[in-house]
């Protein structure tokens, strides 16, 4: 029986393990699902009747947390299927406000804030994944 280590690899002196690779690939593609509804929520502030969409991630996220937590360490928290994580993003009408202006429930200041931190966020791990790269090709290069 063969011993099986989690691939590790170190970006700016932190070790990254390839599971993480897999949540920061995941992650983007919520944000990328969620970049999309908040641009069909702005492009329909003035439709009438339109209700505004949402993208359930945090909740999934919270759930996941909760319910098997697979520990190594006391220190430490792993998600039981960190691979599967965010590859199921949940989109659904947000009803929880009241008309703006009597047209529909789309704020646009919520909906560009929601965008802003949208675009920060895919920046920072476009970024992670990006230098983890960068490094896996410096590795095969042999440090050249």
């Amino acid at each position: 029986m063969a011993l099986v280590l989690p691939l590790l690899f170190k970006t700016n002196g932190i070790i990254m393990a390839a599971s993480n690779i897999n949540l920061l690939e995941n992650y983007i593609s919520h944000l990328s699902t969620k970049n999309k509804v908040i641009s069909q929520n702005i492009a329909n502030i003035g439709t009438e009747g339109y209700t505004r969409q949402s993208v359930k991630f945090q909740e999934m996220l919270s759930n996941e947390m909760n319910s098997s937590i697979k520990k190594t360490d006391n220190k430490h928290m792993g998600l039981s299927s960190s691979a599967q994580l965010g590859t199921a993003n949940e989109i659904f009408l947000d009803k929880s406000k009241e008309p703006n202006g009597g047209i529909n429930n789309v704020d646009i200041e919520t909906e560009m804030a929601e965008l802003a931190e949208n675009a920060i966020n895919f920046k920072f791990s476009a970024k992670k994944i990006a230098g983890h790269f960068q490094m896996m090709r410096d590795v095969i290069k042999g440090g050249r």
